[in-house]
């Protein structure tokens, strides 16, 4: 009788040990099967981080300098927001040069201002964020240069956005356009350009206008009248990507399309770009890739 207790007992205590192995093995698995995929992406360079940490997560060709396209209107935000003393709601009255302007540019993306319209700052940044106004980018840096003539005030406003960009620590990246119509000289990388939107983000009112799916504004006319102007955002990611929070397109002969995201999950930002991807379609594909890719990390 003795010696069955015994037997029974020692093949309990092996049974335990062989519930505590298979138990052990499958706590492995999890961790095992964490192990992500790095993603494949048809953009010729891309960036993703942490917004939190400022953890790389992603790159590639992240420092190679790449046309950007109107992704360069975060920065002509990005200057506006940092002026001193900033009145959100101080009106700016359209000038027909910025209409001329979208007429002798192609490629000139319009928040279709209409001359002698008063619209605010603040609608401003909505018709440079969303639809990607170049005419809003002109009255901006118009109202926001310093000097006594047109030009000159463009020319400041852009010196203003490189002087950003140099104290940001954005050694690749360059402006000479307010609205990403280059000259031949406006370059960024994806890794920049990241930086910059995770710069433009700590802004509130940058935050709320890129998140932004659609906006209807009401603007002061010439004769003191009223009329609505309606936006909507071309951030293809808003409404269709869980989190999606920002932040602008872009696209042109040279920028190809590009694209900077950001979305949050679970008090988790994470903030990158796409520049150069061959199609609207794909950069969107390369962007979600990018962000699933980040949530995993």
């Amino acid at each position: 009788m003795k010696t069955g207790i015994k037997g029974i007992r020692r093949a309990s205590a092996v049974a335990v040990i062989a519930a505590g192995a298979v138990l052990s093995a499958g706590a492995l698995a999890p961790a095992q099967a964490a192990t992500v995929a790095t993603p494949t992406i048809t953009a010729k360079g891309g960036f993703v981080m942490n917004n939190g940490t400022g953890k790389s997560l992603y790159t590639k060709a992240a420092d190679t300098r790449l046309s950007t396209g109107s992704t360069t209107k975060i920065m002509t935000a990005r200057v506006v927001l940092a002026q001193p003393n900033l009145n959100l709601d101080a009106k700016v009255t359209v000038q027909k040069a910025y209409s001329d302007y979208i007429v002798d540019n192609n490629w000139a993306s319009s928040a279709r201002l209409i001359v002698g319209d008063k619209v605010t700052v603040r609608q401003l940044l909505y018709g440079l964020m969303l639809p990607s106004g170049c005419d809003a980018a002109y009255a901006l840096a118009d109202k926001f240069g310093t000097g006594s003539t047109r030009a000159a005030r463009v020319k400041s406003f852009i010196g203003k956005m490189n002087t950003t960009a140099k104290n940001l620590g954005l050694k690749n990246t360059h402006f000479d356009s307010f609205d990403g119509i280059g000259h031949g000289a406006n370059y960024s990388t994806p890794r920049d350009l990241t930086k910059l939107a995770s710069s433009a983000m700590k802004y509130s009112t940058f935050r709320t206008v890129v998140k932004t799916k659609s906006t209807k504004q009401k603007v002061t006319t010439k004769n003191g009248g009223y009329r609505y102007m309606e936006w909507k955002n071309t951030n293809p990611l808003l409404g269709t990507y869980s989190g999606a929070i920002g932040v602008k397109t872009g696209s042109g002969p040279e920028a190809k399309y590009c694209l900077v995201f950001a979305a949050t999950r679970n008090s988790k930002t994470i903030i990158g770009t796409v520049l150069a991807s061959s199609s609207v379609d794909n950069r969107t594909v390369d962007a979600k890739k990018l962000l699933d890719y980040g949530f995993k990390k």
